[in-house]
């Protein structure tokens, strides 16, 4: 799995893998904080990169007891399809 890094004064998640850097970004919105890109390079598809970026994405959102808003679709997918990331406010 990929080192996923949190660059808060970017706003997002990143991880250098093959093809480059994957990044899921987020915005703030007050007790939110809405995940609205996701971005995985062509050579590390398939690969479960862009999972971790959500999933540590998702975890700092608990820890800082943000509600999550899943507005980019593979966020939103994401959540959909693992029970655990439902309930997390917000969507």
């Amino acid at each position: 799995m990929p080192n996923v890094q949190h660059q808060p004064d970017q706003n997002r998640f990143s991880a250098e893998v093959e093809g480059g850097t994957a990044e899921l970004a987020y915005e703030h919105r007050g007790e939110a904080v809405a995940f609205v890109h996701t971005f995985v390079p062509e050579a590390s598809r398939g690969q479960g990169v862009g999972d971790s970026l959500v999933e540590a994405g998702l975890a700092w959102a608990r820890g800082e007891g943000l509600a999550a808003i899943p507005q980019c679709p593979f966020v939103a997918h994401y959540v959909e399809t693992h029970p655990e990331a439902q309930g997390l406010g917000g969507e």
